[in-house]
């Protein structure tokens, strides 16, 4: 996968001033994309961001002054009807996108507790896509965290919205969901010790979102200007 051609580098609300890119001292790449804390377990196979999973989406991220982004280009062994992509994987990629600029944020793994996405016009096969993805203020005291993304075309033009809510989980207490090395646990967990450090924790004193209620899911416009 490919990644934006846009490099923003002014901080995100709420984090301590740093750009994203700087927040764990040499975050960005050399070509601008972010380095999540993934990168320090050698073999993770996420199939929506692992560099190493040959059968993945390969996903790599950008820095926007209100979140983190994503370009993509998927092609004949990603649709459903012919030279559509499948709509599963936008909500793959949509998540990916909202799910590490929460760990970017606050330092610890997130899961996915609620997910709606909207399918607003056909994504093509081989056309270049950007999922951009923001967190939404929500109910002061809530231990969950909701977001929100756009995946737009190369004309800016929304094709697809997600919304989501997310728990974010310090490490050591999702070991039992997160199958790693003693070795590599304590690599991780540096490095997201050294995120939140960086960033203050910024979501710790501003309002996030509750958890949907009655089993309903966000509700979502059915267009939004990018």
């Amino acid at each position: 996968m490919t990644a934006s051609t846009e490099d923003t580098r002014t901080a995100p609300a709420g984090t301590s001033g740093k750009p994203l890119a700087d927040v764990l001292g040499g975050a960005a790449a050399d070509d601008g994309h972010l380095r999540t804390p993934w990168t320090v377990l050698e073999d993770y196979q996420c199939f929506g961001c692992s560099p190493h999973n040959a059968h993945g989406l390969r996903l790599r991220f950008r820095e926007r002054p209100d979140g983190i982004s994503t370009t993509f280009q998927l092609g004949p062994t990603h649709e459903s009807y012919p030279g559509v992509v499948h709509g599963g994987l936008l909500g793959v990629i949509c998540d990916e996108t909202m799910g590490n600029l929460i760990v970017l944020r606050v330092g610890q793994p997130a899961f996915t507790t609620a997910m709606r996405v909207r399918f607003l016009a056909p994504v093509l096969v081989g056309a270049v896509h950007e999922c951009r993805a923001r967190i939404i203020p929500g109910a002061d005291g809530s231990t969950l965290i909701n977001t929100e993304a756009d995946v737009v075309d190369a004309a800016g033009t929304v094709v697809a919205t997600a919304r989501a809510t997310y728990r974010p989980v310090a490490l050591e207490a999702a070991r039992d969901r997160i199958q790693i090395s003693d070795d590599a646990a304590g690599r991780l967990a540096r490095v997201l010790a050294a995120t939140a450090d960086a960033t203050g924790r910024p979501l710790a004193d501003q309002p996030v979102g509750d958890e949907p209620r009655g089993g309903q899911l966000p509700n979502v416009p059915a267009s939004e200007e990018s």
